[in-house]
């Protein structure tokens, strides 16, 4: 009887230790507002920067493990404060690859933060809810918008928050 006991109690150990996807937040947002220039790679205007610092600000406490970039400027620039403050380095992602980098952040152990554009932030949220056309491109003047996509093993679900709401 202990045998069959202690039998049960190890493929009870055994199957816990199966690979689970635990729960988690990516926090998605556009970059901050850009300098208007002709360069196609524009820095941050004054007012973006001070958006990166906020940013940064709201998401101190949001127990962030990872911070992704796509490789331009005014995002890397977004993301900047949050990855100085957390001593995390941003990784870069290929916005083209949007399939595949729901994929690998779906993988994460751990909060995330996304960093990308008018285009590709919405398009990432609908990948991860599985609802494609669900969030629309943002305006050119759309800098506000926080997309807060809750990760369940079964389950996605959104909420979408201004920087005022902090």
């Amino acid at each position: 009887m202990k045998k069959i006991l202690l039998a049960l109690f190890f493929v009870g150990i055994i199957g816990s230790c199966g690979t689970k996807s635990n729960p988690k937040t990516i926090y998605i947002v556009r970059h901050a507002e850009k300098q208007l220039t002709q360069d196609a790679d524009p820095n941050l205007a004054q007012v973006g920067m001070f958006r990166s610092i906020k940013l940064s600000q709201i998401l101190a406490d949001k127990e962030i493990k990872h911070i992704y970039s796509s490789n331009y400027q005014r995002t890397r620039q977004t993301a900047k404060p949050t990855s100085d403050d957390l001593r995390i380095p941003v990784q870069i992602y290929d916005p083209g690859k949007q399939k595949e980098f729901a994929e690998v952040l779906k993988g994460l152990d751990g909060n995330v933060l996304v960093v990308g554009h008018s285009n590709t932030a919405p398009r990432l949220v609908n990948i991860l809810l599985g609802e494609e056309g669900k969030y629309p491109d943002l305006e050119d003047v759309e800098y506000d918008n926080i997309y807060i996509v809750s990760l369940e093993p079964e389950t996605a679900s959104v909420e979408i928050k201004t920087f005022k709401d902090f």
